[in-house]
């Protein structure tokens, strides 16, 4: 008999997600944050930082936090006050993320996104690059989905989906999805006396999916169907998901001391996906000739910095897939180029530290970033 699955380890993980649901940030009473729990919730941040572990939130509740100040109480609101109420409560939401995670000394950073930045490849390498810049800094990123500008209906759940996005960008190991249900069950356990709780799920199957049923009342607005189709994104990433319960005062500290939850184990080739997209589903706009020295760089898995740029081919723009040739004409990458082909041709031959004062503003060091950067043939 195969043995059951272990659970992955949130202690292992180096770079994490956190995605938090309005009604555990926002008093349904008085309409104000749960300042308490974002405490407690700022300290596990903390203590993950102290460890080395990179964590970006995503946190709802911008609309729910402005609802009863602009006197917006009606269930149902048009899709114009749901925008003017994110506009309002955007504040409120990032002020009181400022404040929770500043009493720890760490640094907020406020980012707000669409679905659609996770798609459109200019805008994804703008969202990573800035989203990596600030990691790296030591800040926290709060992300958010960018209601005020929403062209379509505001639609519950959609934190969860963005959520994933944002982990399958940034490659984060884990996604914990802070709910208020300590995981997935085979049925709804409020109705279902013998509805089983599900600690580990290796593959999302059509089964699984169907667990998730329709958003009922009394679960995060996603319901779980949203949270299983996350879980679809980030497990195909190669990152592992968890539902958790976020009720209680340290909710990631408790996941580390063995809080039952679900986690959902990532796809063995969900790293590699990415790569095969750049690699063979692209038809290359451009052609980057190298000399000899970037092509064994990138035989070690280097970026290509533009000093070793020789020629640059073809009409693309920024996030546009490019081929890397060799002198002799030998495709030895493919890519998705940092510039387009004007600036592209400018600092082709410079090294990163000329590129200000060649282009008149400052851009990437690399031409192609290694994660976007996929090697087809050893070179010599």
């Amino acid at each position: 008999m195969q043995a059951a699955p272990h659970a992955p380890d949130l202690r292992a993980a180096r770079r994490v997600v956190v995605k938090i649901g309005s009604a555990l940030v926002v008093d349904d009473r008085t309409a104000a944050p749960r300042t308490a729990w974002l405490s407690g919730v700022a300290q596990d941040v903390a203590a993950l930082r102290a460890r080395g572990v990179e964590v970006i939130l995503v946190s709802s509740g911008a609309i729910a936090l402005a609802r009863r100040a602009l006197g917006l109480t009606r269930k149902k609101l048009r899709l114009e006050e749901k925008q003017a109420a994110a506009a309002v409560g955007q504040i409120r939401l990032a002020g009181a993320w400022a404040e929770a995670l500043s009493a720890v000394g760490l640094n907020a950073a406020q980012l707000l996104l669409t679905l659609e930045d996770s798609e459109d490849r200019r805008r994804y390498l703008n969202a990573r690059a800035t989203l990596g810049t600030l990691l790296s800094l030591g800040c926290i990123p709060v992300i958010n989905e960018n209601d005020t500008v929403a062209t379509a209906e505001i639609r519950f759940g959609d934190n969860d989906r963005l959520a994933a996005r944002v982990a399958e960008m940034v490659e984060a190991d884990a996604l914990v999805l802070l709910s208020d249900i300590d995981g997935l069950y085979t049925a709804d356990p409020r109705s279902n006396p013998d509805a089983a709780h599900l600690p580990v799920v290796p593959h999302i199957t059509e089964e699984i999916m169907a667990m998730g049923g329709e958003p009922p009342p009394g679960y995060s607005s996603g319901g779980m169907r949203t949270k299983l189709i996350a879980a679809k994104i980030a497990t195909g990433a190669g990152c592992a998901m968890a539902i958790a319960l976020g009720k209680q005062d340290r909710p990631l500290a408790a996941m580390e001391q063995g809080a039952r939850c679900t986690w959902f184990l990532p796809e063995g080739e969900g790293r590699s996906a990415r790569k095969r997209w750049i690699a063979g589903s692209l038809a290359p706009l451009g052609v980057l000739v190298v000399d000899a020295g970037a092509a064994r760089a990138l035989a070690r898995g280097s970026s290509l910095l533009p000093a070793g740029v020789r020629a640059v081919e073809g009409s693309f723009g920024r996030g546009d897939p490019v081929s890397v040739r060799d002198e002799a004409g030998h495709e030895l990458a493919r890519g998705l180029s940092a510039y387009d082909v004007d600036a592209a041709r400018l600092i082709a031959g410079h090294r990163s530290e000329d590129l200000e004062k060649i282009l008149g503003w400052r851009g990437r060091d690399e031409i192609i970033h290694r994660d976007d950067l996929v090697v087809l043939a050893p070179t010599a």
